[in-house]
């Protein structure tokens, strides 16, 4: 069954970095049924016929919370839109991450690192890691310390950890028994590696750009274990032992 879009009131704006913006709408019929790793199909604007895929960063009452960066020209739209504007949003949608009781490490890199603060407040103390490319980019740091110990990386060492998250991830490994991770494929695949190498439990959420964002228009599948999943179905969240990874 197809879901129902909904018309929601953009209550709060904010640029939290450079072309990356951060909203809350009023939106209670998403905001209820939401779990952590799902995703919202977005109505970006008048100019944009596409939807566009958007992961859910957070949801308190009625309020949904979403961040993007823009990437093109139906986001460069979206960022346009004023608090008082009504936005058309399809949602909830996907598989989101399956919560476990186990110590947790939280992996997120560049904007994979939003679907992951609903995640931790539903966790037990996460050890949570987060890379950027540099410390002007650095988001939600404040927002993930009331749940977890925050450990930052920037690719050039301007703020945190010089080098990659998962650098930092491997010099813990030994405290963790379940890695949920979201970010660039490069870093998934270190994951993928890392886990099976420890025998870690992982869960990884795929990005991907979607055409329908409920499994029509077959624009978002991935190679797995089965064959060729569809992202917006399936997905978002894998198990990493499912998915294949070109080399």
């Amino acid at each position: 069954m197809l879901k129902k879009a909904h018309i929601t009131k953009l209550i709060k704006k904010e640029e939290i970095a450079k072309d990356t913006f951060d909203f809350y709408v009023e939106a209670p019929q998403i905001a209820k049924a939401a779990s952590p790793g799902q995703f919202i199909h977005v109505k970006c604007g008048d100019g944009t016929f596409l939807r566009r895929p958007i992961s859910i960063c957070d949801t308190e009452g009625d309020i949904l919370r979403f961040i993007f960066q823009i990437r093109g020209k139906g986001t460069a739209e979206l960022a346009q839109k004023e608090v008082g504007d009504y936005i058309d949003i399809l949602g909830p949608l996907g598989q989101g991450f399956k919560i476990k009781d186990k110590k947790a490490f939280l992996v997120g890199g560049g904007i994979g690192i939003y679907p992951l603060l609903m995640l931790a407040k539903k966790l037990k103390d996460p050890k949570i890691f987060l890379g950027f490319r540099t410390k002007d980019l650095v988001t939600l740091e404040e927002d993930f310390k009331k749940w977890g110990q925050v450990i930052i990386s920037t690719d050039d060492g301007s703020y945190g950890r010089k080098g990659f998250s998962i650098d930092a991830v491997k010099e813990m490994i030994d405290e963790c028994e379940i890695i949920y991770a979201c970010g660039p494929i490069p870093m998934l695949k270190a994951l993928k590696n890392l886990a099976e190498d420890r025998g870690i439990e992982c869960q990884i959420s795929l990005e991907q750009r979607m055409g329908c964002g409920v499994g029509a228009c077959l624009s978002c599948v991935c190679k797995t274990v089965r064959g060729y999943d569809k992202i917006c179905q399936r997905g978002p969240v894998f198990d990493s032992s499912e998915v294949i990874f070109d080399d």
